[in-house]
């Protein structure tokens, strides 16, 4: 009988061991600033950071076998937070730019996007970048929005934390205009239908969006980008796009 219940012990505390080796996997801490809707915001009902972005580092991790931890920081703080050891990977709908890459490494690209200019509904004088000088422009700071109004002659720019931010300074006429990625002006009016706001569609060349990690971290970007051919090639990709943005 002591025997039995010795065995039946060893088998429980082995069974237990198991569970616990199987659950326990790498954590990889991703960050973004999430008020960049669709890419990245908090869900109102679960207060928790969501969007496309996030989809597409929990599908990346399913395939690497990382547990993924999401956390929401500023803006201007994320490249300083990866370069400090306090996240491991930038997924925050980040341009990759010849100066960023001078700091960080830059996966494969995984989205496409395009700048776009935000004005007031009943403005019919600005129709592309070059109305905009001489103009006041508001942007989210130190985003492609920013470097494209800093090239446009005698303009003033307003720069704000966030998108929305820049937006609604649009609204309030302390901004003539706001230049930003076409998706995500795209998401704003759709979510706020009564905002006396239109986009003038595309207003620039492709610009390519890309996850972005320390440049000792090689291995991590070989499996990232190996993790990226493997869902684009399996669907897993089209369906998160498609989530998001619709079909294609």
């Amino acid at each position: 009988m002591k025997k039995t219940a010795l065995l039946l012990s060893v088998i429980i505390l082995l069974i237990g061991m198991s569970s616990t080796a199987l659950a326990e996997k790498p954590v990889l801490r991703a960050a973004a600033e999430a008020t960049f809707v669709p890419f990245e915001f908090v869900d109102e009902k679960t207060n928790k950071v969501t969007g496309f972005d996030v989809d597409l580092v929990e599908a990346l991790g399913e395939v690497m076998g990382y547990e993924i931890e999401f956390l929401n920081l500023s803006w201007d703080g994320l490249i300083p937070s990866l370069l400090n050891g306090n996240i491991d990977v930038i997924a925050s709908g980040m341009s990759i730019t010849e100066e960023r890459a001078k700091q960080v490494n830059f996966s494969e690209p995984y989205f496409t996007s395009v700048l776009t200019i935000m004005i007031k509904n009943n403005n019919n004088v600005i129709k592309s970048l070059d109305d905009l000088a001489n103009k006041t422009i508001a942007v989210q700071i130190s985003t492609t929005g920013d470097f494209a109004a800093e090239e446009i002659p005698g303009v003033k720019i307003n720069r704000y934390n966030t998108a929305p931010e820049a937006l609604h300074n649009v609204i309030l006429g302390v901004a003539d205009a706001s230049i930003l990625d076409l998706p995500v002006a795209e998401a704003f009016l759709a979510s706020n239908p009564n905002a006396p706001l239109k986009h003038l569609g595309p207003v620039s060349a492709n610009d390519y969006f890309g996850l972005a990690m320390r440049k000792q971290d090689t291995e991590l970007l070989t499996k990232i980008n190996a993790a990226l051919d493997q869902i684009k090639a399996d669907g897993t990709y089209d369906k998160i796009v498609e989530k998001w943005f619709g079909a294609k």
